[in-house]
This record gives C-alpha cells, sequence and structure tokens, in this order.
C-alpha cells in the first residue's frame, strides 16, 4: 500500500498514524450534493478514497486507514463506515449499528468516514442522471447497496472532536424549511425502489365498512402502565368528544402499581362508556395491549389511538377521524398533533403534519422516513387481521407500512392531537443504545417491508 487519498472538507483537520503515504485532497462544496462528486470524480486516482463528512477534528486511531483498506480488499465491500468516539464536553463512544437491506432512511448514522471502492464508486456517480443539492450522497449509497450492502466496522477507529449532534434533528423531515431537500429525498428513493422492484402504484383499493356489524362506531384505545399523573387527562379529553355516533373507551391497564388503576377504575364506575381492561399476561408491551384492547368484543368499528399521557386536541377530534374514513373509504387515518411541554403548552417544532405525504407516494415514501404521525385509527377488522407487534416502540409504524402495501390511509393535516413531552417519556434524549436499538428495529421493518412489497410486486 503505496498512497492513501482522503477527501475532506477545507475546515476539516486529521490526525493520521500511518507508515504509507496519505495524500490530504480538499473540497469546498456540500458532499450530499451533485457537484461535489461530479467535480471530484476525476481525482478519484487510488483503489479506495476515503471521504470525510464533517468540518471537525479527526484523530484516527493507529493503522486505522490500513484496517479500513484490509477489510475492504478482504471482503470486496464498496462501502465502509465503523464505530468512533466523540470528544465535546468529555469522551462519548458512538458505536454505529449495522446496514441491513432496509436501512434505506436518509439520517442513517454512518458516522464522518466514509470508504468507497473507487470503481463501484464512479459507476455509480457516472450512472446519477438526476441533479441534486441534498440527495446525491443518499442516492449514491442507495444504488451501491443494490449490489452491496455498505460494511460496518464496528471497531472505534476514530475520535470526532466536535459539538453533539442537535437532537431535534428527530423531525428534520418535518420541517418546512426543508421541504425541498425531503423532496429531492424522495425522489432518489423512489428510483431506488424501481430499481430493486418494490415500488408500488399509488393504494386505490375500497374498504367496505359493513362486512362485519359492530354496536359501537368508534373505540378509543389507551394502553397504559403507571401514568397517574396524566391518565385522568387522557380519559376526560375522550369523554367530552362530541359525535353523531356511540363510541367507548377502551383503558388495557398493564397492571399498573401506582394509583392509574385507582383512577381508571373510578371513571369506569361511573360512565358505562369506559372499559376497565386488565390483561392475565404480564409480558405484553404497548403493541401486545393493543391487539388484547382490539380483539375485545367492546371494540367498535373503528379504534382510535390515544396514548397514556397524550391528550385530544378538541372534542371534535373522533368526529373527524370518523368522517375521513367514511370519506375516503380507507382502512387506517393518520392525524397531525402538536408537540407540548406538560402543561400543554405548545413547544419547538410545534405542529407535526407530515404534509410530505401524497396519495400518489406516500406508501412508498413512508419507507424512508422515520415515523407517519398521529393520533392513527385503524378500521377493526383489518387491524384483526393483521395483528400488532408486541412491541413498545415501532408497532405503530410496522402497522403504517403494512397497511399502506395494500390500502389506501387517510391523513388529517390540521392539529387534532397533543403530544406531551415531559421527564417520563420524551424520546429526544435517548441514549445512544436506546436509539440505535431503536433505529435496528425500525430498519428490521423496513427489511421485511421491502421484501414483501419485491414479492407482491412478483
Amino acid at each position: 500500500m503505496k498512497k492513501v487519498q482522503i477527501f475532506l472538507p477545507e475546515a476539516c483537520r486529521i490526525k493520521t498514524h500511518e507508515s504509507f503515504n496519505v495524500v490530504l485532497e480538499t473540497y469546498n462544496e456540500s458532499f450530499l450534493g451533485t457537484d461535489f462528486w461530479k467535480n471530484n470524480v476525476h481525482r478519484f486516482s487510488e483503489e479506495y478514497v476515503f471521504v470525510i463528512t464533517k468540518s471537525c477534528m479527526i484523530d484516527f486511531v493507529p493503522d486505522a486507514l490500513k484496517r479500513f483498506i484490509q477489510i475492504a480488499q478482504s471482503t470486496l465491500s464498496t462501502m465502509l463506515y465503523s464505530d468512533y468516539r466523540m470528544q465535546s464536553a468529555g469522551l462519548k463512544l458512538c458505536p454505529t449499528i449495522d446496514y441491513q437491506y432496509g436501512s434505506v432512511r436518509d439520517d442513517f448514522d454512518f458516522g464522518s468516514v466514509l470508504l468507497f471502492e473507487t470503481e463501484a464508486l464512479k459507476r455509480v456517480i457516472a450512472e446519477q442522471m438526476a441533479f441534486y443539492t441534498a440527495a446525491a450522497f443518499y442516492d449514491i449509497r442507495l444504488q451501491l447497496s443494490i449490489e452491496k450492502l455498505p460494511l460496518r466496522i464496528n471497531e472505534y477507529l476514530y475520535t470526532e472532536k466536535t459539538v453533539e449532534v442537535d437532537r431535534n434533528k428527530h423531525f428534520d423531515y418535518v420541517d418546512p424549511k426543508n421541504r425541498a431537500s425531503q423532496i429531492e429525498m424522495e425522489q432518489a428513493f423512489t428510483m431506488f425502489l424501481k430499481k430493486c422492484s418494490a415500488y408500488l402504484e399509488p393504494r386505490t383499493a375500497v374498504v367496505d365498512f359493513d362486512i362485519e356489524n359492530f354496536e359501537t362506531e368508534a373505540t378509543v384505545l389507551i394502553p397504559v402502565r403507571n401514568r397517574e399523573k396524566t391518565i385522568e387527562d387522557a380519559i376526560v379529553s375522550v369523554l367530552k368528544q362530541k359525535t353523531s355516533f356511540p363510541f367507548n373507551l377502551i383503558i388495557v391497564d398493564n397492571h399498573s402499581t401506582d394509583n392509574t388503576s385507582d383512577i381508571i377504575a373510578r371513571y369506569a364506575e361511573k360512565d358505562s362508556r369506559v372499559k376497565h381492561l386488565i390483561p392475565e399476561r404480564d409480558d405484553l408491551g404497548i403493541g401486545g395491549c393493543w391487539s388484547f384492547g382490539v380483539n375485545s368484543s367492546e371494540c367498535g368499528r373503528f379504534v382510535v389511538q390515544l396514548d397514556s399521557d397524550d391528550v385530544y386536541a378538541d372534542e371534535n377530534t373522533l368526529q373527524k377521524v370518523v368522517d375521513t374514513f367514511r370519506s375516503e373509504h380507507c382502512a387506517m387515518v393518520i392525524g397531525s398533533y402538536k408537540i407540548t411541554d406538560f402543561d400543554m403548552n405548545t413547544i419547538p417544532p410545534g405542529l407535526i403534519d407530515h404534509r410530505e405525504w401524497t396519495d400518489e407516494n406516500g406508501h412508498n415514501n413512508a419507507l424512508r422516513i422515520n415515523g407517519l404521525g398521529a393520533p392513527r385509527a385503524f378500521f377493526t377488522p383489518i387491524l384483526r387481521s393483521l395483528g400488532v407487534p408486541n412491541t413498545s416502540y415501532g408497532e405503530d409504524y410496522a402497522l403504517g407500512l403494512q397497511i399502506s402495501r395494500s390500502y389506501k390511509i387517510g391523513r388529517i393535516f390540521e392539529s387534532i392531537y397533543l403530544c406531551r413531552r415531559w421527564n417520563d417519556n420524551t424520546d429526544a434524549l435517548l441514549s445512544i443504545e436506546k436509539a440505535n436499538a431503536n433505529n435496528l428495529y425500525k430498519d428490521k421493518l423496513r427489511t421485511i417491508e421491502l421484501l414483501a412489497r419485491q414479492k407482491q410486486n412478483n
């Protein structure tokens, strides 16, 4: 090994500890855009090329570059990344996760050091027809993954000296200021789906709501465990709903050990619409509690989600959801919500309305993004036939993907739900281990869904 090329932003600085020649090539374009790849492809002269993606200080461990290249040569991988450390306020381990077939979300964390096999990279760049300002790298790694998945080296091969990641990026894909880049990402992803035979035409199936008789038109379902501070607010927001049809409230009490059960029992005693159910099993997650409630004889024709620490925005939420089912003949309805603090004051980023969803491509683009919105509501017979995964994270996303494979999903783009963020439930400050576990699970759901759609198309 005589020479290694590293392309890095002009403001980036690196430290290497290698016995061979390291050639630094600077660039001043964004690596996310087409300009960087088109302008620099003629400079990729070695068998492998490193690309540093952030303007920060990178300190490689001894022989890290050699390790990257040895693994690339022995595995014939076309794109590699590794675990890393971050030095900001102290030194923190930043394990990445393995790339799988369904790791198609555009916010996948590769760290700041990427290694490419040059010929494969040049081939994909030459074939890239669209011009992107923000989705070029996303498009390139999707195209590379069709033939061979990016390979993770689960070793800490460098330290990234930079500021902490902004956790508000969790909602970047619904931020209006990012709309143009999200349209590009959707375009690149749609092309990828068509190339790998997983693209689906718009869903047009009409759901027959009269295939089964129900005494109750709608049921609100709340799975709960130990939410004595919030469950009463949730119950009251349901009972004050004004509708033209009968509805009830099923609360699946997952063996609460605080005062939650007493609060529910008090309401169930004075209002016959409140059904207090306690599963015999003690190994149910949120999804398992949903299955338990949905399969109850008390469940109505449409079942509508409410988390135990959230509330409906006003007394018209339930009517709007059922009206959407009836007018759009869909199997699932998803609303929009506002992020609030515990006292229900709106906090950034405010309204989450998922306006990236379209009837033409929402069911495809759903595989790219990390969530579909809330509250979620289902036509009960279809939900019963599918079943709900017994998890406490991602079960709603799993259902959205599965249903959108065959049926239309109706959308409500105005806020009908208040999603409270407080110390006991926020997902904004998860540990990196928990965030990785969540992302790994959703990527697995996408893997399953891609394979299912390929099978359906064939």
